[in-house]
């Protein structure tokens, strides 16, 4: 078992480049993410509630939960620790003196190297079969559940729906261009399993994505994606996005020229672990909200 959930919720950092990188795409969504941290004060921002006793009944419970194997909630924490742990103390390391100030980055660039398109395809496609496995074990429904999963990003809010736009924006418009859907499915379609099996991520995270084999993974994850391109296009168009508008935005704390926008990428995917961080939050306050309904 990992940590504890109340250990895991204490230890998120109220400062860094991943909440800096946060903070800057609320223009996306805004208001819809704080950065609640603390397990007690989790629960108090969850339920409103100020009794000491019921706050202690509230975290016992979901903590019990978290720690119940028959429930899904320590795989879901799993998943999104494991998405977000490849090549990742590489900047957080170079950089973590900088943390607070306007970083420019060109002496760091030798430090980096952007993936290929067809990585960073995989790693995006991955990154989404993570969230939609997790949303199964949360919720207790099958791991091959898309339609649920796609029915439910309408009601995506807070930290849920501030990771998803992280991963539109970070993982698909900065590395992959205005057009990054429509690329992202071409390039799986021309994936084959071995260059599939060749991910750390999807080596680390293989077992629980659905299929008999690496080939029905890979169709599992190309069928995962097509089923939100809708989703996904609607928030660009919406919020008229583009890696311009996303970088421009991003400039609040980081220096860096339309003309590196991969290795800006490449920065990003080491230097940031926002989907552990706000994955910890969502695990955090579906716990609490069961644990209301059952106490």
């Amino acid at each position: 078992m990992s940590k504890p959930i109340f250990e895991l919720v204490d230890q998120l950092p109220t400062s860094g480049l991943t909440i800096s990188m946060l903070n800057a795409l609320d223009f996306v969504a805004p208001g819809e993410w704080q950065n609640t941290v603390g397990f007690v004060n989790t629960i108090k921002t969850v339920t409103g509630e100020t009794d000491d006793s019921l706050i202690q009944q509230i975290g016992e419970r979901a903590i019990y939960l978290y720690n119940d194997r028959s429930q899904g909630y320590q795989t879901a924490m799993w998943l999104y620790q494991t998405v977000d742990n490849t090549d990742k103390a590489l900047g957080a390391a170079a950089l973590a003196n900088k943390v607070g100030e306007s970083i420019p980055l060109l002496g760091f660039l030798n430090s980096i190297t952007p993936k290929a398109d067809q990585a960073q395809v995989i790693d995006l496609s991955l990154k989404l079969v993570a969230e939609l496995v997790a949303f199964c074990q949360i919720n207790g429904i099958p791991g091959d559940s898309i339609g649920d999963f796609v029915a439910s990003l309408g009601e995506y809010s807070g930290e849920s729906l501030i990771r998803m736009v992280a991963l539109v924006c970070v993982d698909g418009l900065i590395p992959l261009g205005p057009d990054f859907i429509n690329k992202a499915l071409s390039g799986l379609s021309q994936t084959n399993p071995n260059e599939l099996d060749k991910s750390s991520t999807f080596q680390g995270m293989k077992d629980l994505i659905p299929g008999n084999n690496v080939g029905s993974k890979l169709d599992f994850i190309g069928n995962s994606l097509d089923s939100v391109k809708g989703w996904m296009g609607g928030i660009v168009s919406a919020n008229n996005l583009s890696p311009q508008k996303v970088v421009g935005n991003l400039q609040s704390f980081i220096q860096f020229s339309d003309d590196k926008l991969d290795y800006l990428a490449a920065f990003l995917d080491v230097s940031t672990n926002y989907y552990e961080h706000t994955g910890t939050q969502t695990l955090a306050r579906r716990l609490i909200e069961r644990a209301v309904a059952e106490i």
